[in-house]
């Protein structure tokens, strides 16, 4: 009998040692931040004192989509690009791409207007020859189907050719 006693006291305990790692795993996976966006980052190359055009490519992953610029309420998070200044560049006003029309199944009335897939935001910019490095972030808040997540920001890094 008290083998039998030892042998549940030792499963409890062997039991709890794991649910702690599994929590323990799952809390470090859960602390890791998901990336909802992706920028792909291309060298963008203009003529040296003309007006040229920057494109940003970015990609939402599957499954989710972001509020696009111009959200349809106030009360939520719009994307937008905020670039630093950069010495010999000129940046124009941010040209954001039209969102598209979505709305979810158990409130099909209400549309929002969000990005998903791939967009491109446009920056015109004048710059002084030779190579240049534009610095920024994406804000954006990410949704699936079922909720919205906290918002993220998502570093950028424009890499500018004037010649």
């Amino acid at each position: 009998m008290r083998r039998a006693g030892w042998l549940v006291a030792a499963l409890v305990a062997a039991s709890g040692a794991l649910e702690a790692q599994q929590l323990g795993s799952l809390s470090a996976s859960a602390a890791k931040p998901k990336q909802y966006v992706s920028y792909a980052a291309e060298e963008q190359v203009v003529k040296a004192g003309k007006r040229g055009m920057m494109e940003l490519h970015f990609r939402v992953a599957d499954g989710f989509h972001v509020n696009s610029h111009t959200p349809k309420s106030e009360l939520l998070i719009p994307t937008a690009i905020k670039l630093d200044e950069a010495d010999g560049v000129k940046l124009g006003e941010v040209e954001y791409p039209a969102g598209t029309s979505y709305s979810f199944s158990f409130e099909p009335g209400e549309k929002l207007d969000v990005y998903s897939g791939a967009f491109t935001v446009k920056i015109p910019v004048v710059a002084g020859v030779g190579g240049h490095t534009v610095n920024g972030t994406l804000r954006y808040q990410a949704c699936d189907n079922a909720a919205c997540y906290p918002p993220k920001s998502l570093p950028v890094a424009v890499v500018l050719t004037a010649k």
